[in-house]
Formats: structure tokens, C-alpha cells, sequence
């Protein structure tokens, strides 16, 4: 199968059950996304899939032929999309483990809804845990990267 990842087309030959998260790591090397919990219960492996936040450790390749997958690698190559300039701003990461998928989420967020409300925020950000409690500095960041209040 051919899919996209981070602006690049790849093929696919393996197993399609196979989750996307170990494609993406093991296969091309993007390790920026983490293997957290297994049952997508902790967000530490959220992607984008045509744009939509999912977690990648519970999509099998399947579901990915003919998409455009985007990893933290490839959210901005210089580093400088609004969502990775505010979390360096914000100082946000702590020991940074969920961190990629914080990002990932918060983008996909602002890409939907560029102002988005604090309600917008609490849904979105559901997905992903922080175990070190960075929530108050994410929420910051990305009220920062959408441009204020």
C-alpha cells in the first residue's frame, strides 16, 4: 500500500494489523512519537491522519492506505509551527514523555478551530495525559499559539 508520511510517499508491504505507531518507529526511525500505554488511553503516540489527531498505537496500517500521515518530525522540519514555538516559550515539557502528542493534539485543535474556546481545549486535550501535571503550562501555550485572549 502507499501512504504519506510527513510529506514523503512511502509503500507498505507488512502486516496490515500492524499499528502505525511501530511503523513509524521502528521502520522509518520517526521516534518523536512514543509508545505509551498500548490501548489509547494516553495520547503519547498521537499522529495526524489527514489532519485529524489519532492515536497511533491502536491504528493498524489498514486504516492508513492512501493517507497523509504527519508525525512531530514533520509538523514544522525548523521547528517553528506556532504550537512548538509557544511549548518553548512556555517552558511546558517536564520530563517531556507525552509532549509529542500534547503538540500533535494542539495542533490538530488550532487547525480546526484557531480560537478556540476553553471548552475546545478540555475536549482536545482529553486525550492526552501529562503524568507530570504540565497541564496549566499546555493550556498557556496554546492559547499563546492561537494568538492570545
Amino acid at each position: 500500500m502507499r501512504l504519506t508520511v510527513n510529506g514523503t510517499s512511502r509503500s507498505y508491504d507488512g502486516d496490515p494489523a500492524q499499528p502505525l505507531l511501530w511503523y513509524l518507529r521502528d521502520e522509518l526511525a520517526l521516534t518523536g512519537t512514543k509508545f505509551g500505554c498500548g490501548i489509547a488511553a494516553c495520547g503519547a503516540c498521537t499522529v495526524h491522519v489527514d489532519g485529524q489527531a489519532i492515536q497511533s498505537c491502536v491504528t493498524p496500517m489498514s486504516a492508513i492506505a492512501g493517507k497523509h500521515v504527519t508525525t512531530i518530525e514533520g509538523l514544522s522540519v525548523a521547528g517553528d509551527h506556532p504550537v512548538q514555538k509557544a511549548w518553548a516559550d512556555a517552558n511546558v515539557p517536564q520530563c517531556g514523555y507525552c509532549q509529542s502528542g500534547q503538540m500533535m493534539a494542539a495542533a490538530a485543535l488550532l487547525k480546526q478551530t484557531p480560537k478556540p474556546t476553553e471548552a475546545d481545549i478540555d475536549r482536545a486535550m482529553s486525550l492526552v495525559i501529562c503524568r507530570c501535571g504540565t497541564y496549566t503550562r499546555i493550556r498557556e501555550a496554546i492559547v499563546a499559539a492561537a494568538g492570545g485572549r
